[in-house]
């Protein structure tokens, strides 16, 4: 029997790693299952090469849970270790300066950092042991193995062991404090979540599995231990080839990775490159609607089937976590923090691959079928305008296929399209061209109608981040402005500087202003007077453009205006001087002038849909008592 001192430079790694990876401590699972296909797939490989020639067998991973006992087992029969190799890859451990590092880098790396850096996979398992046992014995060999022990200490047992079979068995002896670890749903729920697409069975149910557990010098000593059910799927759909599966295996594979979602994804994209990095995945468009809630976080990301995260912000272009799906890459590091992977330069440039994939296939979609693209086009529009809004070679490739639909003819255009459609009439005394736009055509309909009889057209823009999406063309086109319809009049949205003759004199438009600023004594209106035509409306609310822009997206995030939320509501209340009305309150007296402005008032507010609760009550109590 040997004994000795694991070779690291800290006196003691193991309160180090539990200090650093303490938070995702469950991963000590996904770290031994790792290493165990790692191996099986080491022995397959020599088998193919022709260097192994003996029978490969049942390559099944054995995960055996024993509460009485208290220990967890993960069984392989993979290419195993020697004495030798314990010593040299588990005793040996290249850890050099740990201890300063730790000291130099405490709070600026993210809990779960330290393994990634340094390849202590293994070592996680004493985040949950207070003692952790090795048997194992090489592919060249059988009879060449051997036992480790260690407590957690830097201290270790290393004896030889004769085994009947190659491979390693791990056996890890659960401390107080993490017995939870020991319930059969904690361990089926951890394999489900970190194992589920590894690329070797792997058991956890109730099959009887003999262990020879023989020490150095004993006879042969077999342990029955309780093994459970597969627990992994073999070939998961990202594995295959694209003209292996049909739209029908998309479909399963969607609702096996979301088993809640009900309805079948709109499309798909399969990813597949080998070169100059390795990356498989299939990426789903869902159904978002344009006014439902954005679910971020269902992109699930594996290494070489290994789960990694779900949470690939920063990892996966911003507009595409949106998206549903997995990736897959052999060169995504698999033991790092999200800062680390976010910082490497193979994962910045598989985002970037990521994003022209995407790109290509709905600038594909369009030319080939672009009734059937139109169709989806509201489901996928706040996805394809979050892309163009966070990303610039996005914007420019998703000119070609991001829409706009008309409220006047029910038709989609492309910018261009779109641009060439309106100039005539919606260009400015600037040269500027203006596109009206509605948030919501119900509610604006009469603006929309008045617009349309005289001749404008106007698209309906309702997704969650339609302010930044505009806010993003304005400056990224040349004299082009969007205007929603109701925010001003009509000639004040397109001036083309024929202004209309107002027929009161100024003196009398400064009198209603006055007299109506001093009826409604309410410093959310801005009282403006214009000169409209007589069969016009005689008050008209209006929100200003800019304001209200800027405060809808601060509510979505953004737009350099934090905190506008919080602002009182203002409104322009437009007083059409040429209005026979107009002159009607200047003529009126007493309460009869008031009633006469407050009842135009509210007219004006529920044309805007902004007569609500009490006061829309009264307006209605009032009409009902004239009847």
């Amino acid at each position: 029997m040997a004994t000795g001192k694991i070779n690291v430079s800290a006196d003691n790694i193991f309160p180090i790693i539990k200090k650093f990876l303490y938070s995702d401590q469950e991963i000590f699972l996904r770290e031994l299952i790792s290493n165990a296909v790692d191996a099986t797939n080491k022995i397959k490989t020599l088998a193919n090469l022709g260097e192994y020639k003996g029978e490969l067998g049942d390559l099944t991973i054995q995960v055996v849970l024993d509460k009485k006992k208290k220990q967890i087992k993960i069984v392989d029969r993979g290419i195993g270790m020697s004495k030798d190799d314990v010593q040299k890859y588990i005793n040996d451990v290249a850890f050099s300066g740990a201890e300063e590092f730790v000291k130099k880098y405490e709070g600026k790396l993210d809990k779960g950092s330290m393994i990634g850096h340094f390849g202590l996979g293994f070592y996680s398992s004493f985040m949950v042991s207070n003692k952790v046992e090795i048997n194992t014995s090489s592919w060249k060999d059988a009879e060449d193995g051997a036992h480790w022990s260690c407590d957690g200490s830097p201290e270790f047992k290393l004896v030889k062991l004769k085994r009947k079979d190659r491979g390693t068995e791990i056996i890890l002896n659960i401390s107080e404090d993490s017995t939870d670890f020991l319930e059969e749903f904690k361990i089926r729920e951890l394999l489900k979540k970190y194992a589920r697409f590894m690329s070797v069975p792997i058991q956890f149910g109730e099959k009887e599995l003999e262990i020879d557990t023989s020490k150095e010098g004993e006879e042969p000593k077999l342990e029955k231990s309780m093994v459970p059910d597969i627990i992994n799927e073999d070939d998961p759909a990202w594995t295959k080839s694209p003209s292996e599966l049909k739209d029908e295996d998309y479909n399963k594979f969607y609702k096996a990775l979301y088993p809640t979602t009900f309805e079948d994804p709109l499309f798909h994209i399969h990813l597949n490159v080998d070169y100059p990095f390795d990356l498989t995945g299939i990426l789903f468009f869902p159904r978002i609607k344009p006014n439902m809630e954005l679910q971020k976080n269902k992109i699930q990301l594996y290494q070489s089937q290994v789960f990694v995260t779900d949470n690939v912000e920063g990892i996966v272009p911003e507009f595409l976590t949106l998206l549903h799906g997995v990736i897959d890459s052999k060169d995504i590091p698999l033991n790092v923090s999200r800062s680390y992977l976010q910082a490497d330069s193979n994962v910045k440039k598989i985002s970037g691959h990521i994003s022209k994939k995407v790109s290509d296939k709905l600038e594909e979609m369009f030319k080939k079928n672009r009734k059937d693209f139109e169709e989806k086009w509201k489901d996928i529009q706040v996805i394809v305008e979050y892309g163009m809004v966070t990303e610039e070679k996005f914007y420019e490739r998703a000119l070609k296929f991001n829409l706009f639909k008309s409220v006047i003819d029910d038709k989609h255009y492309t910018m261009d399209e779109y641009l060439e459609k309106v100039s005539a009439l919606q260009t400015d005394k600037d040269g500027t061209k203006v596109i009206l736009y509605t948030s919501n055509k119900e509610a604006q309909h009469s603006y929309c109608e008045k617009a349309k009889a005289e001749g404008y057209d106007v698209i309906l823009l309702e997704s969650p981040i339609a302010g930044h999406s505009i806010q993003k063309h304005e400056t990224s086109q040349e004299k082009i402005r969007f205007a929603r319809v109701d925010s001003d009049l009509l000639d004040k949205l397109i001036p083309k500087g024929d202004d209309r003759t107002s027929i009161l004199t100024d003196s009398e438009k400064d009198k209603l202003k006055e007299t109506i600023e001093k009826t409604l004594d309410d410093k959310k209106y801005s009282i403006r007077m214009e000169a409209l035509g007589s069969d016009d409306v005689p008050m008209l609310i209006t929100i200003p453009e800019f304001m209200r822009r800027m405060k809808e997206m601060s509510a979505t995030g953004g737009g350099g205006f934090m905190g506008m939320g919080d602002f009182p509501e203002t409104y322009d209340l437009v007083i059409n001087v040429n209005h026979p009305l107009s002159g009607k309150i200047l003529k009126a007296k007493g309460a009869k002038k008031d009633e006469i402005i407050n009842h135009a008032k509210d007219l004006a507010l529920l044309k805007q849909n902004l007569l609500q609760g009490e006061a829309l009550t009264t307006f209605i109590n009032k009409a009902m008592n004239k009847l």
